[in-house]
């Protein structure tokens, strides 16, 4: 089936329980930033858009705010568990 960066915030949403329009408004709160970063992460890994594709359909984010969301989950995933574990959870349900 066919991954795209919509699927994705959906699914991470519901693995959060966040509505979608929490996870994408420009509230930056963890709660909200955390689940963000991983859709954007998973976006990067997993589509072929570009950065800037992919800040757009986070409501308008710039490009620079999605390195930053790759490069911390990356962070995150090497000494985090419970990131880590939610991370391949949602990838089982992705592909």
């Amino acid at each position: 089936k066919s991954i795209n960066v919509e699927s994705i915030q959906n699914l991470v949403a519901s693995h959060f329980n966040l509505n979608l329009q929490e996870m994408l408004s420009p509230r930056r709160s963890r709660s909200l930033a955390r689940p963000r970063q991983i859709a954007m992460y998973l976006a990067k890994q997993h589509t072929t858009n570009s950065l800037p594709d992919i800040g757009r359909k986070f409501s308008n984010r710039d490009h620079t705010t999605v390195i930053h969301a790759v490069k911390k989950i990356e962070e995150l995933i090497k000494k985090d568990s419970e990131i880590k574990q939610n991370i391949s959870e949602i990838k089982k349900k992705l592909l």
